[in-house]
């Protein structure tokens, strides 16, 4: 889909929208905000509908209201209050609906406002500066976060070891890898840094660290095993500095555990 069509489908979503006396409100995210990045040709378009009470659940069922709601080939429930649908010709829709009460359960970081019926802009602020909050406390204990992900590479190898190799990838090149990549985002220095999504710390990765990004793509291509060896590595180089009470100790006992894993045959 070009920008154009993008745009256009954005245009009638808004009418439609606008001519439902059941909708307070039509709240952009991700590249549908259009903030820090544009929509491109794989662009999806994301987005929160707020409803008056009681109208949410029918809202969630029965998608009539969108616009060429003829053309769907495809939805399913995501999630309790989102939604996820497929157009043919292959656009797809993310959306959870929200009554005004459950819009405090969302977490919201890039968004505009496409249709306020009822001044709900300036919630939807309070609710970024919430979400804010709650990623700030997460930040507050990057140890905690590198020792999760230090298990999280015991783990893995252990059950790569054993041969459950789905699972022992699974704990390495995903969970291990995420907070890898929170720790990376908070350090290094980078000038594009706010492009990052702070929901979803793969998003738009190698743009801000091209050098480092790919260098995590290339480790990712390699074995189970030696990937976790590199993430290691790469955590190491990086985050020393900046983490008072590295656990040098726990990172070697890893490394030999790692090199153990690999001078044994797969169980």
């Amino acid at each position: 889909m070009n920008l154009a069509s993008y745009n256009r489908f954005t245009d009638e979503l808004i009418r439609k929208l606008d001519a439902d006396p059941r909708v307070l409100g039509l709240v952009a995210l991700g590249s549908m905000a259009q903030q820090d990045t544009q929509p491109d040709a794989w662009s999806d378009h994301d987005f929160f509908v707020i409803t008056i009470q009681g109208v949410q659940e029918d809202m969630r069922q029965d998608l009539s209201w969108l616009p060429r709601a003829e053309e769907l080939v495809f939805h399913f429930r995501e999630t309790e209050h989102g939604v996820k649908a497929l157009y043919r010709g292959g656009h797809l829709l993310e959306f959870a609906i929200f009554n005004e009460d459950e819009l405090q359960m969302a977490r919201l970081n890039r968004y505009r406002v496409l249709l306020d019926k009822k001044d709900i802009a300036p919630r939807l602020a309070e609710l970024e500066l919430a979400t804010r909050d709650f990623l700030a406390h997460g930040r507050s204990n990057p140890e905690k976060r590198f020792a999760e992900f230090l298990m999280n590479l015991y783990v893995g190898v252990g059950r790569h070891a054993r041969g459950e190799l789905l699972s022992g990838r699974q704990f390495i090149k995903t969970y291990a890898l995420t907070h890898l990549l929170h720790l990376l985002a908070e350090f290094l220095p980078a000038e594009e840094a706010h492009l990052l999504d702070n929901l979803d710390p793969f998003r738009r990765f190698e743009r801000v660290y091209p050098a480092t990004g790919q260098e995590l793509n290339q480790i990712l291509s390699q074995d189970t095993l030696t990937a976790a060896e590199n993430l290691l590595l790469v955590a190491a180089l990086h985050l020393r500095p900046y983490l008072p009470n590295f656990p040098t100790d726990a990172v070697a006992e890893v490394q030999n555990y790692i090199k153990k894993a690999k001078q044994e045959p797969t169980s």
